[in-house]
């Protein structure tokens, strides 16, 4: 059976008639090839074999998400260095204009234009802006992004922030940083990626204290994470109080193993369907207004998957 049908059996058996994924990667040519350079050379921001299971052409991956029956995903850029944010921005709005289903998705950088252009790509409509303090090499805090927060949290559009220290710690990783942050500015709306692995507790802690941080999904319980980071067994009741901020990410398609399998490892921690339903759609079509279809008949509770 195809992976393909697999997934397709996977979302029958849950009730789910689509996937919203928050957490995927589409980048210019130019900047994809680089990043899976750097995956391929297991860079010190890696640290470990790490190969590319969905290393395709833009078209090939963005029909292998929608035969998965993902409707709506991201397009998550992020600099490394100053002058390359508003460029990748403008990048990323051509994508999302040619490509239905892409929630418009912009970035931003430390640097003296920052505010000028995350209010361009407000006025341009961008649903979500993606941070990623660990490539970037920079804390939230640096007062070159004081007016950017402002704005993001004025705008209540989320922001998707690489601050936990996995795969390896940066220099401004980790949940410190981003308390202080949230502080400063308690109204952002923030999806804290791939669970926040490895200071899960200390991330779930901010969900819970603060009415619009979220966390996606993003590599979180599987196989591959679990064999040097696992999810603390004791803090799994934990995921199901959150039920209502936990959302679908993949990583795709810079990730070492199926889509299947992400699907699969939040099936084993999953409280139920219900569950599922919610963190696979429900919480991110509510987040970003994504009109909601029809579910299939019969969409009950089926069960308690097992979190063995």
């Amino acid at each position: 059976m195809s992976e393909v049908d697999q997934i397709a059996r996977f979302r029958r058996e849950h009730g789910l008639d689509e996937l919203v994924d928050v957490h995927t990667h589409f980048m210019p040519t130019s900047v994809m090839d680089k990043v899976w350079a750097y995956f391929d050379s297991a860079g010190p921001l890696v640290g470990r074999h790490w190969p590319i299971s969905y290393r395709t052409s833009e078209e090939e991956r963005v029909e292998r998400l929608r035969a998965f029956g993902v409707r709506c995903f991201t397009s998550m850029v992020y600099p490394h260095k100053p002058d390359m944010a508003a460029w990748l921005n403008s990048w990323a709005a051509d994508f999302a204009a040619r490509t239905p289903g892409c929630l418009h998705t912009s970035t931003f950088y430390p640097e003296p234009e920052a505010g000028a252009y995350v209010t361009s790509a407000l006025d341009a409509g961008t649903k979500v802006f993606k941070s990623h303090l660990q490539v970037g090499d920079y804390t939230p805090l640096d007062p070159l992004l004081t007016e950017v927060w402002g704005l993001l949290e004025d705008a209540e559009v989320p922001i998707v922030v690489h601050c936990g220290s996995g795969p390896a710690p940066g220099t401004h990783t980790g949940p410190g940083p981003m308390a202080e942050l949230l502080w400063r500015h308690p109204k952002l709306t923030v999806i804290v990626a791939h669970m926040g692995l490895p200071e899960y507790v200390d991330f779930l802690d901010l969900a819970e204290r603060y009415e619009r941080v979220h966390l996606d999904t993003t590599m979180a319980f599987t196989d591959f994470v679990e064999e040097d980071t696992p999810f603390p067994r004791e803090a799994l009741p934990r995921l199901d109080v959150l039920r209502s901020k936990i959302l679908l990410g993949s990583d795709f398609p810079n990730i070492p193993y199926t889509y299947l399998h992400q699907l699969e490892a939040l099936a084993r921690v999953a409280p139920d369907s219900d569950w599922l339903r919610a963190v696979c759609h429900d919480n991110a079509a509510a987040l970003f207004g994504i009109e909601q279809r029809g579910r299939s008949p019969g969409q009950g509770d089926r069960g308690r998957p097992s979190r063995s």
